[in-house]
C-alpha cells in the first residue's frame, strides 16, 4: 500500500494471540485500531483465542492460548478470502497464520509489540540472544514488522530484524482527559502505576520508593499477592476501566511507569491526556514516549523523577498529549500493509 494514488477498501484478516479479556496496551492499540479501520470503510475480521479452543497460559491464567489451531485458522483464512494479513502476536495463532501464509505465498505484515526475549530472559534466564533469533526468524518472514517508536525500529535492526518500520499509537483524548480529581483520597502527594502487575514491570522498584504520599496501583497479576504482602501501606485497586479508570488516573498527582522493559507505554500518554505528570527511567519506552521535560522527568533516581514531575505542569501535559490520535495511529498502520496480489476476477475494491 505505500506509494497507491487510490484510497483502497480492503477485507483486513488479523491475527493476534492477545485480546480480551486481557488489559493492556497491546490489546488497547488493536481494538482500537480495529474500530478506526471499520469507520474508514475497511471490513475487519480478527481472529483471537476466545474463538478457538484455549487453555489458560502458565502464571498468566488471563492470558489463553490457542493450542492447536492451525486447521481452522487456515479454514477461516480461505473462507474470508482477505486482500491483506496482518499478524499482531507471534503465539500460536500467530505461528499458524504465518505458516498459511508462506504455504500458500501470501505476503503479511506483522507487528512488534513486547519486549518478549527480556521478559523470557527475567523469568528463566534464557539467553536474549535465543529469544530474539526466534523473533526475528518470525517477523522476517512478513513484509514489514510495525514498531512504536524510532527507538524500536533502530534497536530492532541491531537484532537482525530485516524490515522494522514505524507505527506509532495514539490516545483517546475524550475518555481521558482532566475531571474532578476525587477518586484517590489518600495523603497527598498521590502516586499512581497502572498495569499488569508482574516481575518484569519492576513494580517494586515505585513501591520500594521513600518519599512522601500515598502509592497506589492499579491492576492484576501474579505478583500481586507478594506485593501486597510485602508493602501493606500501598493501596491495590485491582482493575479498573473504562471511564472509572479515567477518574482514577485524573486524581493521581504523578503516574509512576516503573518499567524497564516496556516498547512504548500506552498508559503513560493516558495519564498526560488527563493532565498528569509521568515519573520514569531514562530507557526504552519512556524516552521515545516522554519527548519534552514539561511533562515528564526520566532519571535513573526514581525518587528524584517523582519528586520534579510534582513540580510540572498539569496542562503542558494535556496539550502534548493532543498531538497523539487514534486516526493517525490507524492510518499509518493502513499504509503499512501488503496488499495480496488479485486477478481480474478477484479486484480490491477502491473508491475512484
Amino acid at each position: 500500500m505505500p506509494g497507491s494514488s487510490r484510497i483502497l477498501l480492503l477485507k483486513l484478516a488479523l491475527i493476534t494471540d492477545a485480546w480480551r479479556p486481557q488489559i493492556n496496551g497491546v490489546v488497547t492499540t488493536l481494538s482500537t485500531v480495529t474500530e478506526c479501520l471499520k469507520g474508514f470503510g475497511h471490513t475487519v475480521e480478527t481472529f483471537t483465542p476466545d474463538q478457538f479452543q484455549n487453555w489458560p497460559c502458565p502464571t498468566y491464567p488471563e492470558i489463553r492460548l490457542a493450542l492447536g489451531c492451525r486447521r481452522r485458522l487456515h479454514e477461516r483464512l480461505e473462507a474470508f478470502n482477505p486482500d491483506a494479513i496482518h499478524i499482531a502476536t507471534e503465539g500460536p495463532l500467530g505461528l499458524a497464520a504465518r505458516r498459511y501464509c508462506l504455504k500458500r505465498g501470501l505476503p503479511f505484515t506483522t507487528s512488534f509489540h513486547t519486549l518478549f526475549a527480556e521478559y523470557v530472559n527475567v523469568r528463566t534466564g534464557i539467553p536474549l540472544a535465543w529469544g530474539y533469533r526466534f523473533l526475528s526468524w518470525f517477523h522476517n518472514a512478513g513484509e514489514r514488522a510495525m514498531t512504536a517508536t524510532p527507538g524500536l525500529v533502530d534497536q530492532l535492526r541491531q537484532r537482525g530484524f530485516q524490515t522494522p518500520a514505524l507505527w506509532s499509537r495514539g490516545v483517546d483524548t475524550d475518555l481521558f482527559c482532566p475531571r474532578e480529581r476525587d477518586r484517590l483520597t489518600g495523603p497527598a502527594p498521590r502516586l499512581l502505576y497502572v498495569g499488569r502487575v508482574a516481575v518484569e514491570k519492576n513494580i517494586e522498584a515505585f513501591l520500594a520508593l521513600d518519599v512522601p504520599g500515598t502509592k497506589y496501583v492499579i491492576g492484576d497479576g501474579p505478583q500481586r499477592a507478594e506485593l501486597e504482602l510485602k508493602y501493606p501501606a500501598a493501596v491495590f485497586l485491582g482493575y479498573r476501566q473504562g471511564e472509572e479508570l479515567a477518574r482514577h488516573v485524573t486524581s493521581a498527582d504523578v503516574f509512576v511507569f516503573p518499567s524497564r522493559t516496556d516498547t512504548f507505554g500506552l498508559v503513560m500518554l493516558e495519564a498526560l491526556a488527563c493532565g498528569v505528570p509521568v515519573a520514569a527511567y531514562p530507557v526504552q519506552g519512556p524516552r521515545d514516549v516522554i519527548l519534552s521535560e514539561q511533562v515528564g522527568c526520566l532519571d535513573e533516581d526514581l525518587a528524584k523523577a517523582v519528586t520534579t514531575a510534582l513540580t510540572l505542569d498539569r496542562d503542558a501535559c494535556r496539550q502534548y498529549a493532543l498531538g497523539y490520535t487514534w486516526e493517525r495511529c490507524a492510518r499509518l498502520f493502513e499504509s503499512h500493509l501488503a496488499l495480496i496480489p488479485r486477478t481480474e476476477s478477484q479486484p480490491v475494491r477502491a473508491i475512484p
